[in-house]
């Protein structure tokens, strides 16, 4: 069976759509011409605005134009990691697969964050069974990468009083809060030194990792790529002159580090002890995910010497700051059983053309003010190696507000249907959510959406019968919403 064959078809059949169309963050001029193209066959009154995010709008259902105007909103970029260094998400579709009762893709990133939220927003506009009150419908540029299409969006662009994020990738739970963000990157400068001849050079490879969302998955302990390079580095660095030549790690800074490498080279007469250490680490490593990281793999071989190294100063302290920088769970929430209050992400290892080294970092916190101390933590870290540090922006909590209507309306409509009462939770993750209340801050908001498991990698999947259930939800909760 193909994803378009699937139930509830009306939104399967935009979401294959949506998938054949390339659209990594800051690259969305196609999906965004398709969100137009769709507008202009279906008669629905669209326009995008100066930074990119489309708005669209529909009448109210005859009898319901006094019914608050709500906001659908979702967003057009996807994280883009592959299996395949070649894979190119510029020009390339994603192939999908319906694996039983889920939806992935072959070998990278489905999309589904937050394309089924797309999608459905879509085929809400063109059900002209379901009794609505006013509609627009938001979807937003560059989420992925830095909420730029959110935090760019103007005062009065939006009517509505009522928003819907469709954004959230756990069925039978609404969200009514997410925590706040900020980035911190290091910039090392080094100087090229000539490889020394009498040194043997490696490889050291770690692929394959599970990855996954710095937000949802950080307190699952996956293994970060980038710390596994740079412990055994460390450990090799007590006992051996190590001189690097180029490491590399992780991509996205919502990203858990699936994969890193690092070229580097001991003296020739110190190989095999390396082989030894490595063959000891690999079992370490084993044994401590056992069970968890089952398709990682750390891989070590021969290569030839390099045109330059690192000098030793930068070797020496880009390793330390790496090994000691802290990544994952920081504390946990006293007010929301289960619910990671502050973390952070020790995203990419990247060299650049100028003879500089960028390791980016992600901070999440569900306060303030603990966000902040803990990007101090990380800036004072490489700030001790002699890296220049800078913050990016960074977007603020959203505060739950648990007297919401659209929260009660959307549980109801849950219950109503499936006979269980939804979950109500805050997601350590970012939502556009905490931006909208900057410029619209009476804006009555809610986050609900169909299971998805392992986002941000290429293991993500969408659970289909979940998918039909958010498809319910969302409409009955529209029209109770017409009633109001």
């Amino acid at each position: 069976m193909e994803v378009k064959d699937l139930q509830p078809k009306a939104v399967f059949e935009i979401f294959d759509q949506i998938t054949k169309i390339p659209r990594p963050s800051k690259k969305e001029e196609k999906i965004r011409q398709y969100i137009l193209d769709f507008a202009k066959e279906h008669g629905i009154e669209a326009h995008a605005d100066k930074i990119g995010n489309v708005i669209l709008r529909k009448p109210a259902s005859a009898g319901c134009e006094n019914a608050p105007t709500v906001i659908l909103q979702g967003h057009m970029d996807m994280v883009c990691e592959s299996n395949d260094k070649n894979f190119n998400f510029e020009t390339t579709p994603i192939t999908t697969i319906v694996d039983g009762e889920w939806v992935r893709a072959d070998g990278t990133t489905l999309g589904a964050d937050n394309g089924i939220g797309v999608a459905a927003a879509l085929a809400i506009l063109t059900d002209d069974t379901l009794v609505h009150g006013p509609l627009e419908v938001l979807i937003t540029m560059d989420e992925e990468t830095g909420m730029t299409g959110a935090n760019n969006l103007e005062k009065g662009e939006l009517k509505g009083t009522i928003l819907i994020n469709l954004d959230s990738e756990d069925d039978a739970e609404v969200f009514v809060g997410c925590a706040g963000g900020i980035d911190t990157v290091a910039t090392f400068h080094y100087n090229r030194s000539f490889a020394p001849a009498d040194f043997h050079y490696f490889l050291m490879d770690v692929r394959d990792g599970l990855g996954g969302h710095s937000g949802g998955d950080i307190h699952l302990g996956r293994a970060n790529a980038n710390k596994l390079v740079a412990r055994f580095l460390f450990n090799l660095m007590k006992d051996h002159e190590v001189s690097v030549s180029t490491i590399d790690g992780g991509n996205l800074r919502n990203a858990i580090p699936r994969a890193a490498h690092v070229v580097f080279g001991v003296h020739t007469s110190k190989k095999e002890d390396v082989c030894a250490a490595f063959n000891k680490y690999v079992a370490d490593i084993e044994r401590e995910y056992k069970g968890l990281e089952t398709t990682l793999k750390l891989t070590l071989e021969s290569v030839d010497k390099p045109d330059f190294t690192l000098d030793a100063t930068t070797t020496r302290n880009l390793i330390l700051s790496l090994y000691c920088a802290p990544h994952g769970v920081i504390s946990m929430s006293r007010d929301i059983e289960g619910l990671v209050e502050t973390s952070t992400n020790l995203a990419s290892v990247k060299m650049k053309d100028n003879d500089q080294i960028l390791v980016t970092t992600s901070q999440r916190s569900s306060v303030d003010s603990r966000k902040f101390d803990i990007a101090g933590q990380v800036e004072a870290v490489f700030r001790l190696a002699g890296a220049e540090v800078e913050h990016g922006d960074g977007y603020p909590a959203w505060t739950p507000n648990l007297d919401s209507t659209i929260m009660k309306l959307a549980s109801d409509a849950y219950e109503e249907l499936y006979g269980k009462r939804p979950a109500i939770k805050a997601i350590h993750a970012g939502l556009e959510c905490s931006l909208f209340q900057q410029n619209y801050p009476g804006l009555d908001m809610v986050s609900f959406g169909p299971t998805l498991r392992d986002v941000h990698s290429p293991s993500e999947r969408m659970h289909i019968p979940a998918v039909d259930r958010f498809w319910h939800q969302l409409r009955l909760t529209l029209e109770k919403a017409a009633k109001l």
